[in-house]
């Protein structure tokens, strides 16, 4: 017997005329009154009878796909000159042709199609497009028998499917692969795949959709989770289980239903198309929803709604007066203080050069004192939870300064964050983590001060939002310089110092903190932190040198503390 089981509990009962059949000869079947295990033999892949009365397009899109291995031992239609017939012969799969004879009952028909399978050997009969509804004779002789309608059942059974969509309004359709049953598309859901409805569909243009976006999608899924032997259904009940779909952060099945927002001037470079596209559940303050106050001036980019995003990221890292500027999603300072006029002097003083054409940031309403500061230098957008009538006044005079307003930062509520790929998409929880003071790991001789644990703190706030490999120079809660996205630890170290020197106004490191969000390879990115005059570290620890980290920081007189996670920043 397989090491695979088929856990597909539909129930069949073998009838007489069937019961000499040895379609079953490599299927050991467990009664268990309404369930039913069904475990393929021998070690053989999980093989699929295929039955179509057309193209069978998607038939042969699991024959190309091999979801789980599965594989399809024969095709077999009820139309003489059925194109899947070419189809399945280009791939080497076996075909049959079995018409209905005229006044031939359907009994007898299927009779006669399960004694045509009874040569081949097959754990499950997969339909695609079959143009005939199965009888009573056919769903208790055969195995488990699945379909694929284009539509969201229960919604729209029957013939017509698309038509019945455009007909009533609909803005959502799909697919569904089911359980045959006696009644037609009725029987226990395996799975489901949404699409859209657009408002100039016609009926071409949705089957297409449906086909190439839902089924093409849905069809291998439920085949893959039958090879892995993780699909249980209850007919009493009606319905199926996934093993391993319990739903949660990570779910089996994810469904992205956003609406279009904004189409944008081009995306990240002129030569390319975008979009931005809403989700309408998101509760946490936000920038997509965000309304922009000064209607005159151009609307958001694509790179102003990235780096806003980021912006305001940041600062909801602080309960204190924020600031921050970001260019292209780096911080290019970053700062807290009494006040938020305070806040964005020192945030802008870390790299004003850099600061030009930015975005900023605050996490409290603007007063007229702060604009009056932003509009001082050209930055592209200045997002807030609120002005006062003043700051508008300020604001809105310059002509291409956006100005958003996400309303009352409130609760962190989205969990998670996610990037699109080729292919797919890579979905993780957001770094909401922030180690208290109490949670710092003392490793070096020299115990850190209660200021520089202040800034330690400040420190690694600010780094979560530094693209990796990334270092953070902090004095205070105020940053002094940043070294981003090398790939060089010590060549981001290097550069956070060369920016501190250079281009910081009033500020310097000496006697500042270093933040690295992640463990030092080698004693040299200490050296050249030494070099700068960096005299306390905040960084995760964990490196096969730690110890040599370490003896070069005592050697400066540095304090370390470790986190004991990092926080890395890839996008």
């Amino acid at each position: 017997m397989s090491k695979a089981t088929l856990s597909l509990v539909h129930i069949f009962q073998r009838s007489a005329v069937f019961s000499a059949l040895s379609i079953h000869k490599h299927v050991q079947v467990a009664v268990d009154r309404n369930c039913f295990s069904v475990a393929t033999g021998g070690s053989h892949m999980v093989k699929i009878a295929g039955l179509a009365s057309n193209r069978g397009r998607n038939l042969l899109h699991i024959a190309d796909r091999m979801p789980g291995g599965a594989e399809l031992s024969i095709v077999l239609t009820n139309e003489d000159g059925a194109p899947v017939l070419e189809g399945a012969s280009e791939r080497g799969i076996p075909t049959e042709v079995v018409t209905r004879d005229e006044g031939e009952s359907r009994e007898s028909h299927e009779e006669r199609i399960l004694e045509t399978l009874d040569s081949y050997d097959f754990d499950i009969v997969c339909l695609d497009g079959y143009m005939r509804v199965l009888t009573e004779a056919f769903v208790d002789n055969a195995p488990t028998t699945l379909n694929i309608h284009p539509s969201l059942l229960p919604a729209f059974p029957g013939m017509d499917a698309h038509e019945q969509v455009l007909d009533s309004g609909a803005r959502m359709t799909g697919c569904t692969v089911h359980v045959v049953t006696e009644e037609v598309d009725a029987g226990p859901i395996v799975t489901q795949e949404a699409v859209p409805v657009y408002e100039d569909d016609e009926t071409d243009d949705l089957k297409k959709r449906v086909l190439y976006d839902a089924e093409f999608t849905a069809y291998p899924r439920a085949i893959r989770w039958v090879a892995e032997d993780r699909v249980s259904v209850d007919t009493d009940a009606e319905t199926v289980e996934i093993e391993g779909d319990t739903g949660g952060d990570f779910p089996q099945r994810r469904l992205v239903s956003d609406d279009l927002s904004n189409t944008l001037r081009y995306g990240e470079n002129p030569h390319q198309d975008g979009a931005v596209y809403a989700d309408g559940t998101c509760e946490e303050a936000n920038v997509v929803s965000a309304p922009q106050l000064n209607e005159g001036a151009k609307a958001l980019s694509y790179n102003n709604y990235n780096d806003a995003d980021g912006a305001l990221n940041l600062i909801k890292e602080f309960d204190e007066p924020a600031a921050a500027v970001i260019k292209h999603t780096n911080p290019a300072g970053c700062a807290t203080a009494d006040s938020l006029s305070e806040a964005y002097d020192k945030a802008l003083r870390t790299d004003p050069k850099s600061a030009f054409g930015g975005v900023v940031a605050l996490n409290r309403e603007c007063d007229a004192e702060t604009a009056e500061q932003v509009v001082d230098s050209f930055k592209e957008v200045v997002v807030a939870p609120g002005y006062t009538d003043a700051a508008l006044d300020v604001l809105t005079d310059k002509k291409n300064l956006r100005v958003l307003d996400v309303g009352e930062l409130g609760e962190i509520s989205e969990r998670l964050t996610e990037k699109p790929i080729v292919g797919g998409r890579l979905v993780q929880e957001r770094d909401l983590a922030s180690p208290s003071i109490e949670e710092f790991e003392v490793v070096t001789e020299r115990e850190p001060t209660d200021a520089e644990l202040k800034t330690m703190k400040f420190t690694w706030q600010t780094l979560k939002h530094v693209k990796s490999n990334g270092i953070v120079f902090a004095s205070g809660t105020e940053t002094v310089g940043l070294g981003v996205g090398q790939v060089s630890r010590v060549d981001a170290v290097e550069l956070a110092g060369k920016k501190a020197g250079r281009d910081a106004e009033g500020k310097s490191a000496e006697g500042a903190v270093m933040g690295s969000d992640a463990f030092f390879p080698f004693p040299d990115g200490i050296e050249a932190a030494a070099e700068a005059g960096i005299e306390a570290v905040i960084q995760p620890g964990g490196s096969v040198n730690d110890e040599d980290v370490i003896e070069a920081a005592d050697e400066h007189g540095m304090a370390m503390v470790f986190t004991g996670m990092r926080c890395f920043r890839h996008d």
